[in-house]
């Protein structure tokens, strides 16, 4: 056989696929597994949805190469509830791309802007398609540790000169997978100017700016002055409207930007299924009334695993934001030698910090995907690993 590219080589393994791998086998062998590892709420999503795409399954109209330009539906509709929400008003056209879920553009547009040498800033943990894309891209992924002294938040002044001085990208994700953490106002506008002083393109990945907690409202970078000089930013139905699996998502901002990523995903794909773009739209417009609903469920998920993993005597803190909590290993094991214990002892899978970057270790990553009353047994399970 042909040898594997070095950038393959370069790539991590991929934490989900080991987890499903290990719960199959676990049910298989009758172990009631609560999986806490994936980001993937057992919940249903809009019911306008899921009628919205029996109406146009049988359209011969939907059944055609949706191309990058998607359903013109979608992307007006998508420019619409930016202006809603954030009051940021983008060129459905030139502005706004569609996207096979968020991860399809955030994985693909370094493709457009890295050369041999060029760096990108990528927090660590993160989100792993940062990551994957530009090694895959041949660019150098600069990976900066999330600590707690830092807020979680990626310290720029700290990137070295040598690095700064080739970044093409800058990677944010907040409200952040996986530590839930939160950024102020100023951190973006430091971020912007970090990116306008280099002429490198910022990418917000804000998959969770609907899922937030106790009156915090997460913002668009698009609300800053100059963010449409350098910035793009990224959305995606999955986490807000459970609709994973529909792969479904849309990037805003720089027209330049959207062009190019445009540009570079024709020759990759040929666009999402026009049906699931449609039951998009019916999503969207199903935000005000549906999606406070879908939050109080996960508020009541994370108010039960905060609760329950402090009488357990783990040190939980309770996010603002996001479907996670971000846990501290207790004493000095590593995180993927508690996850391990956590599995095979106890039938509880959680996330290894360290899966998700080295800058993660010392933590693991609880899921707020099943219901209370099965988090709570998962939290006592999981005391039960200090005893």
């Amino acid at each position: 056989m042909t040898r594997h590219s070095a950038r393959f080589e370069a790539l991590p393994e991929f934490p989900l696929a080991e987890m499903k791998a290990a719960r199959r086998k676990l049910e298989a062998e009758g172990v009631d597994v609560i999986d806490l590892g994936a980001g993937d709420a057992r919940l249903d999503p809009p019911p306008a949805v899921v009628e919205r795409l029996r109406e146009v399954a049988g359209d011969n109209a939907h059944s055609r190469y949706p191309f990058q330009m998607g359903l013109p539906a979608f992307r007006e509709e998508a420019a619409r509830w930016m202006q809603v929400r954030f009051g940021v008003s983008v060129d459905p056209w030139t502005e706004v791309l569609p996207l096979i879920g968020s991860k399809n553009g955030l994985a693909h547009i370094p493709f457009a802007y890295m050369n041999p040498g060029d760096a990108a800033v990528i927090p660590d943990p993160g989100y792993l398609a940062y990551l994957g894309g530009v090694t895959l891209a041949g660019g150098e992924p600069h990976l900066v540790p999330l600590r707690p002294e830092n807020d979680f938040l990626i310290p720029l002044d700290e990137v070295p000169e040598s690095v700064a001085k080739r970044t093409k990208l800058l990677y944010l994700n907040y409200p952040n997978n996986p530590t839930a953490a939160i950024a102020p106002d100023d951190y973006y506008e430091h971020a912007l100017q970090f990116c306008v002083e280099r002429r490198a393109v910022l990418l917000q990945d804000n998959a969770y700016s609907e899922i937030a907690f106790d009156g915090y409202r997460p913002r668009s970078i698009l609300e800053f002055d100059g963010a449409r000089e350098v910035a793009v930013e990224f959305h995606s139905l999955s986490k807000t409207y459970n609709m994973t699996g529909w792969r479904l998502g849309w990037v805003a901002g720089n027209r330049d930007v959207i062009a190019a990523l445009s540009k570079v995903k024709s020759f990759m794909d040929t666009g999402q299924y026009l049906g699931i773009q449609a039951a998009g739209v019916a999503a969207l417009e199903s935000w005000q009334e549906w999606v406070p609903g879908n939050v109080a469920t996960f508020r009541g998920v994370r108010d039960a695993g905060v609760r329950g993993l402090r009488e357990a005597g783990f040190d939980a803190t309770e996010p603002k934001a996001t479907m996670y909590l971000w846990v501290p290993v207790p004493g000095s094991e590593t995180s993927h030698g508690f996850a391990s214990r956590a599995l095979q002892q106890e039938g509880v899978i959680v996330m290894p910090g360290a899966a998700l970057g080295a800058g993660g270790e010392g933590f693991f990553r609880v899921a707020l995907t099943v219901s209370e009353e099965r988090m709570l047994e998962a939290t006592e399970r999981l005391g039960r690993l200090l005893d």
